[in-house]
């Protein structure tokens, strides 16, 4: 560990230890509940947990359709992935090295507390920023996402990171004399135009036949997840040989390399909304969770999530046919046997 990462670790250790007791879920009975303007606080620079807060956007849209609401978030990414949420309205940016740019990072600060909401919400219970901007913020209602038993109890799937603020929300709300109105969960969603999705059908047209069918595959993740070339080497052969009337495209990370030593055609941007729309326009993604898994399962293409060493539990696709795997207990032919189910239907 370098002496950076070990600097840091410390760090959020003391945040942490000096903040977890900070704020309690606010429920102001003196207080109408007219939920117009909603801060959600996630302050954090992945781009898959910024992809994760948007089910939550849209069941506050579908609950209160003339809402507007704010995101607190470090790092640029925040209206890229919600440029086609009119809802969300304005990025509060906390810069990605605060030491660096001391005197932004307190602005940023003060810009929370200028506002007034009708109610701000924590998406990460152990987020240390999270409960010090939602302790800070100027609200009648706040909720700073504590573990709530009864919740717990009656939703099997409470551990994911998209689901449980929504449920969550949901409790909360009842709570306030609201009734219930939702039930399916929303899925992860950076809905992209007809245009991109054109536009990258284009684009997919000049790497591989359009004759046939895609499967797009993404061999890299960070850290422990990233599978090694020799258990990606084996697969795609296995992709190869078990689907002829199918395109394999490998889609590139930033870094641009291949675990496969770019044997199969290919597909590099930096643009995540043109990464989001390539996707969309093939049959089935493969890939280990990562930021680029959670992109493939919010372009709403049927997502086969690979997992090794995170939980599943917390980070699996979900929605438009997407299931986890779980890469320790599931072998080579069982693999493709899910790809089979997937590209069937």
């Amino acid at each position: 560990m370098s002496f950076k990462t070990s600097i840091n670790q410390v760090r959020r250790n003391i945040t942490h230890s000096l903040t977890k007791n900070i704020g309690a879920t606010k429920l102001n009975s003196n207080v109408k509940a007219d939920f117009k303007n909603v801060l959600i606080n996630r302050p954090n620079h992945r781009l898959g947990n910024l992809l994760l807060i948007t089910p939550l956007v849209q069941e506050i849209n579908n609950t209160f359709p003339n809402c507007k609401i704010d995101i607190f978030i470090k790092g640029g990414l925040g209206p890229i992935v919600f440029k086609n949420y009119p809802s969300v309205e304005n990025f509060i940016v906390l810069p990605r090295k605060p030491f660096n740019e001391l005197i932004n990072y307190i602005k940023v600060w003060f810009k929370i507390k200028q506002k007034k909401y009708d109610l701000v919400i924590n998406i990460d219970k152990g987020s240390s920023s999270g409960r010090l901007s939602t302790q800070f913020a100027n609200a009648d209602f706040k909720f700073f996402g504590e573990l709530n038993e009864e919740i717990v109890q009656n939703h099997s799937d409470y551990k994911h990171m998209a689901k449980y603020p929504i449920y969550e929300f949901r409790h909360y709300l009842n709570q306030l004399g609201f009734q219930n109105l939702q039930k399916e969960i929303p899925t992860i969603n950076i809905k992209l135009s007809d245009q991109e999705l054109q536009d990258a059908k284009e684009i997919l047209d000049q790497i591989v036949p359009n004759n046939k069918k895609t499967i797009s595959i993404f061999t890299f993740a960070t850290g422990a997840k990233c599978y090694s070339p020799k258990w990606w080497n084996p697969v795609y052969e296995k992709l190869t040989t078990t689907f002829p009337d199918y395109n394999i495209v490998e889609v590139l990370p930033v870094e641009n390399v291949s675990q496969i030593n770019f044997k199969a055609p290919s597909f590099y941007s930096k643009d995540v909304r043109e990464i989001a729309a390539f996707i969309a326009n093939t049959e089935v993604f493969i890939g280990a969770d990562s930021g680029i898994m959670h992109l493939a399962c919010a372009s709403q293409t049927p997502v086969l999530g690979l997992f090794s060493v995170t939980i599943p539990e917390k980070y699996e696709p979900y929605g438009n046919n997407s299931i986890a795997i779980d890469t320790n207990k599931t072998d080579l032919d069982s693999m493709i046997a899910m790809v089979k189910n997937q590209l069937r239907g």
